[in-house]
Parts: structure tokens; C-alpha cells; sequence
């Protein structure tokens, strides 16, 4: 439970966005697809094309995670034209691993979209970014505000922890949206990019998920978690409903050639057009194997896995053979990395032994 604090109709401070720049130009991370606040202030202009890849990348991941992707794919595709010409299979080998897979389908389309309907040169405002293919009212703004400093607001997690604390919010974030937009958009200056990538900085490395260094922070003076002597409390947390749990089973077939059958899952849907190991449907229900054909079968371990609605758990069995299935092919081992296999299965060929 939050501690309690002020009114926030009463006493809800405002964004100071002096004291963020000022910190900002302090203390900016450094990232392979931003131009350091001193570097802007010369007239180094971000590219819309490494900021739109980084922004896609980063929903639900990690810059952590994220560096060695962007790293792949700004080397192989250094221009949305050249990702637009890329067949979209290519693309997703290079995304494998990465997850939320639905993000490389429309990262293509969209990058078609750029070269078709523009010339390859990215809109400039968020109006019009927001009717490209996998961008939504975030992104949008993220691009239009970092690469044109389009006075719009952009907020991410790290922004909706900043201001649930500063203004000490009583009601989980996804009941406040409104409110943290409005706030945040009341304060964006005229460097607006450099406002948004100060804020989500603050979030980021001072605000973060389990600590607050407040004494370390610009909005430190005016913020009511802060001030409540329980920063931590905030966000508060929103009632979590316990995900469901599916069963089912992976059916790895090698080749005595030292190969493995794969093929490519259906186009719409989980997962879509990513390579898979041959498996049962997955559904709530345990049951028994219902095998592709008569062999020695046998069990090689277990897998679980979580996506964003649901617990997934395979039973993973493994017989040698040179029978294929419709519809697949055969993958030499030693070469897995080139297949678009997601993190999933390549749990499922790990507990074989294969990798």
C-alpha cells in the first residue's frame, strides 16, 4: 500500500525541464543510436532510421539485449532501403531470439512502407509516423520528438515510474495514462528530443524499478514520493491475474547426416512464419504423445517457457530417422544460427543436446 502524500490535486508538482536538460547534458548514456546532447547542440541531426530500429527493438527488451541486434542489423542493412529490400526470412534469422516476434513482420513492412509511400525518407511528424506499420502512439512520438524535437510527449515505462513517484499516484499507471501524459506534455520544451531521452534516462538510472537515488535526481526538490520518505511505494503495483498454463509436446527428428527437421510456422498468429520443431498443438490439458510416425521415441527433457498471456511447458522427445514431414526441411546442426528459430525451440534442441 502507498504511503500516504499530499493531494496530488492540491500539490502536484510540475516537471521541471531546466533542471532535467541541465542533468542530461551531465549525465546522457551513451547508446550506438543516439547523438549526445553536446553533439546536437553542434547540429548533429539523430538518423530516423537508427532511432525507429532502436525504438522497435526496445519494446519489451532490454538495451542490454538490444545492442548486439541493432549492432546486426544496422551492419547489414545500414539504410531502411537496403531493410526494405531484404527478403523478410533474412530478417527474421537476424531477429531470432529477440522475441515478440510480431515486431520483426512489421519492422519489414514498415521499413516497405518508408521506401514506398516516401521515397525512403521517414515522415517528420508523429501524426504521420503513427500511420506507418508497427508504430503506435509512443514510437510516433519518440521519433518525431528525438529526431525533429516535435514538442509532443513520450512516455514509456521508464517515464510512467518517474511521475507515478513524483507525483506520488495513488492508482496503478494503467488507471493514471491520461493523467502522466498530460503532465509530461505540459512540460516538453523546445529540445524536445533531448527532454524525452532525458526523461527516460532518469527512469532508467535514477528512477529505476527497485531503487531511487533521489539525491541524485533533478525533479528530487519538488517530488512527492520523494518528500513521502517511501519513493519505493510507487508505482503502485496493479492487481495481477495469474497467467494460464498450456501443455504440449516437441518432436525432434535427426537426420543420421547430422541434420534436424524443421519448418516454418503458419503466417498469422504466435510466432508466425518463425521456424519450429515439429510439435503437438498446445492446449490446457496434458495428454499423451500423439507421434508423426512409428519409431523408437524417446523423452530428452522438458521445457518451459513464458510468453506475454500464457505458461507454456513441452515435453520434448527426439527419434533418429530420415523421415520428413510436410512442408519442412532438414537443418544441418552446425548451422542453426541461420534458421529463425525463436528462443523456444531452441530450448526444445538444447534439451537434446543440440545447439
Amino acid at each position: 500500500m502507498a504511503q500516504s502524500a499530499p493531494s496530488q490535486h492540491t500539490l502536484a508538482p510540475t516537471i521541471d525541464s531546466r533542471a532535467v536538460l541541465a542533468w542530461y547534458d551531465r549525465h546522457a548514456r551513451d547508446l550506438p543510436w543516439r547523438v549526445a546532447p553536446a553533439d546536437r547542440a553542434r547540429g548533429a541531426r539523430p538518423d530516423p532510421y537508427r532511432v525507429w530500429l532502436s525504438e522497435i527493438m526496445l519494446q519489451q527488451t532490454t538495451i542490454a539485449a538490444v545492442r548486439k541486434y541493432f549492432a546486426a542489423f544496422t551492419t547489414l542493412w545500414p539504410t531502411v532501403r537496403d531493410l526494405a529490400a531484404a527478403p523478410l526470412d533474412d530478417v527474421l534469422v537476424q531477429w531470432a531470439g529477440l522475441g515478440y516476434y510480431a515486431r520483426a513482420r512489421n519492422l519489414h513492412a514498415c521499413a516497405r512502407a518508408v521506401v514506398e509511400r516516401f521515397d525512403g525518407v521517414f515522415p517528420t511528424s508523429a501524426a504521420q509516423l503513427r500511420d506507418l506499420p508497427g508504430i503506435g502512439d509512443y514510437t510516433s512520438a519518440a521519433i518525431a520528438a528525438i529526431c525533429h524535437d516535435e514538442q509532443v510527449a513520450v512516455v514509456d515505462g521508464n517515464v510512467d515510474r518517474v511521475l507515478a513517484r513524483f507525483r506520488a499516484l495513488e492508482k496503478a499507471v494503467r488507471e493514471e495514462k491520461p493523467l502522466i501524459r498530460a503532465a509530461v506534455q505540459a512540460a516538453v520544451p523546445a529540445r524536445a528530443g533531448d527532454f524525452a531521452q532525458a526523461m527516460m534516462d532518469l527512469g532508467a538510472t535514477i528512477c529505476a524499478p527497485r531503487r531511487a537515488n533521489c539525491l541524485l535526481c533533478p525533479l528530487e526538490p519538488d517530488c512527492l514520493g520523494a518528500r513521502s520518505g517511501h519513493p519505493l511505494a510507487y508505482p503502485v503495483p496493479p492487481a495481477k491475474a495469474e497467467k494460464p498454463r498450456r501443455h504440449g509436446h516437441a518432436f525432434i527428428i535427426r537426420h543420421p547426416e547430422g541434420k534436424v527437421f524443421v519448418r516454418q510456422r503458419g503466417p498469422k498468429g504466435l510466432l508466425a512464419k518463425m521456424t519450429e520443431i515439429p510439435g503437438s498443438p498446445w492446449q490446457e490439458d496434458e495428454a499423451e504423445p500423439a507421434f508423426p510416425f512409428a519409431a523408437d521415441w524417446r523423452a530428452v527433457g522438458a521445457v518451459t517457457h513464458t510468453f506475454t498471456h500464457f505458461h507454456l511447458a513441452l515435453s520434448v522427445w527426439m527419434a533418429r530417422g530420415d523421415h520428413p514431414l510436410d512442408e519442412g526441411w532438414w537443418a544441418d546442426e552446425t548451422r542453426l544460427d541461420n534458421e529463425a528459430l525463436p528462443s523456444l525451440f531452441r530450448k526444445v534442441l538444447a534439451a537434446a543436446g543440440i545447439s
